[in-house]
């Protein structure tokens, strides 16, 4: 039976291979939604993380979120870094959604101020890191390079440095620089913070304030973002779906056609599980290479989104099982004409 399933895969290769690359597509764009989707966590770990602090010290009118901009006086610095378990202990500011002009173009990004060399300052992928006021850092994303002149507002800024997949809130990246700039630039001058960040754990922090994990942070910020992972995600599941009806349609007509085959086969003693059997080998096989196919084309179709896009590991170890369950889904619809063909139909005229 196998036999014969590759030889009707060879005969109507025209029919199969158009529903592989149909799939292919399908299923690379499924990888991809689930890369999107992963990528709101992956930028907000980055960012996050990259700050290289044990605690971060927010308003407890923030939740959590370290995009909320939920300002307190600078002053509660000082009390931070006298408490029991801390290390040290520096002030930012993290403000989304600001606009940014570079040359004529205008960017969103999120801007982070922080204390010159302490938590918060960037390590640069390229150009030099932060040294004084009137510099900042840039993601790449931006498109803007060292040497290259910004303005927020009014003030003039000098880029002198770039990292590299420091983005927020669905991929407006970061832009570094010095807290008092921050402050003045964007804040009217007022001496507040959005967080404090340390190393060590504070064992008390002042009225009005909490101290959360690294981890705590990022999964209240990624919060904000849960319905567009669900939209994301609910999006992810109707390629499957539409994978299923393209396969389908192909072992439909494929079964419609051997009709006459399947009543010699019953007729020479096959069973009729057997029949089912050998619809289904073909659309594991279309399913399986559509897999392969989709594999390849999603490392090449990451820069259709504008946003980060993070394939986890786990999207392709699992995307043969799914290849799988599609294929045989995908045969269900095959399987009266493979059960129902009468023996009798082979000596027909």
């Amino acid at each position: 039976m196998v036999g014969i399933t590759l030889a009707d895969l060879r005969y109507r290769y025209r029919q199969f291979l158009i529903a592989v690359i149909g799939s292919a597509v399908v299923l690379a764009m499924a990888v991809l939604l689930s890369g999107l989707a992963h990528g709101f966590r992956t930028e907000v770990n980055t960012t996050v993380g990259s700050v290289g602090a044990d605690r971060w010290v927010l308003s407890e009118k923030a939740n959590g979120r370290v995009t909320s901009v939920a300002t307190f006086s600078a002053d509660a610095l000082d009390a931070v870094r006298t408490a029991g378990g801390v290390t040290q202990a520096d002030g930012l500011v993290v403000l989304p959604q600001e606009v940014m002009r570079a040359g004529d173009k205008l960017v969103t990004v999120t801007v982070i101020g922080a204390q010159v060399g302490g938590l918060g300052s960037p390590a640069v992928t390229d150009g030099q890191s932060l040294m004084g006021q009137g510099q900042v850092v840039v993601d790449k994303r931006t498109g803007v390079d060292a040497g290259s002149v910004v303005r927020f507002g009014s003030l003039s800024f000098d880029v002198v440095g770039s990292v590299g997949g420091h983005t927020l809130n669905g991929g407006a990246p970061v832009v570094y620089m010095p807290l008092p700039d921050a402050q003045r630039a964007l804040l009217g001058g007022r001496p507040v913070l959005t967080a404090i960040v340390t190393r060590g754990a504070p064992t008390q922090v002042p009225a009005g304030l909490v101290s959360l994990t690294p981890n705590e942070v990022e999964d209240a910020t990624l919060a904000t973002l849960s319905t567009a992972v669900s939209s994301i995600e609910n999006s992810r599941t109707m390629m499957w779906v539409i994978a299923v009806i393209i396969v389908a349609a192909l072992v439909y007509v494929s079964a419609l056609q051997r009709v006459r085959d399947f009543a010699v086969l019953k007729a020479l003693g096959s069973s009729s599980s057997a029949l089912f059997g050998s619809l289904c080998l073909q659309a594991v096989i279309v399913t399986l290479l559509g897999a392969g196919l989709g594999t390849v084309l999603s490392m090449f179709m990451t820069g259709v989104f504008s946003q980060p896009v993070s394939v986890p590991t786990s999207a392709y170890t699992t995307l043969p099982l799914v290849a799988v369950a599609v294929g045989v889904i995908s045969s269900l619809v095959a399987l009266r004409q493979a059960t129902g063909a009468d023996p009798a139909a082979a000596f027909a005229g």
